[in-house]
């Protein structure tokens, strides 16, 4: 399921999580941690306590998938560890799984055409 407009939803849980949970035990994180469906469609991405390693749970209308990717000799960009979570923009989100510093992407704002008249 992709939200309006084509774009995957994605949400990041900033506090670091056990990475010994499997889909499962991350969907229940996805409900207490931020009060938010982990059946609805949207990316959930979670960091463990060293920032080399990410896992992400997405449901995606027909079960439930699990990524996980570790950094070699490298970190994620991660947001200060606090409470709670925070919605990513599919670009950042990319930068993010490519270990680069997501926070210098920026959207690009589409002009409209004008038509004369």
């Amino acid at each position: 399921m992709i939200a309006p407009h084509g774009q995957l939803r994605v949400y990041v849980a900033i506090r670091p999580v056990d990475f010994r949970k499997g889909m499962d035990g991350l969907a229940l994180v996805v409900q207490e941690r931020l009060g938010l469906d982990p059946f609805g469609g949207a990316a959930f991405v979670f960091r463990a306590k060293r920032a080399d390693r990410i896992k992400i749970v997405i449901w995606d209308g027909a079960g439930t998938v699990l990524v996980y990717k570790r950094l070699d000799g490298a970190k994620f960009v991660w947001p200060q560890v606090q409470d709670g979570g925070m919605k990513m923009s599919p670009a950042q989100f990319s930068a993010l799984f490519e270990g680069v510093d997501w926070r210098l992407v920026r959207p690009e704002w589409k002009r409209r055409s004008q038509v004369a008249g």
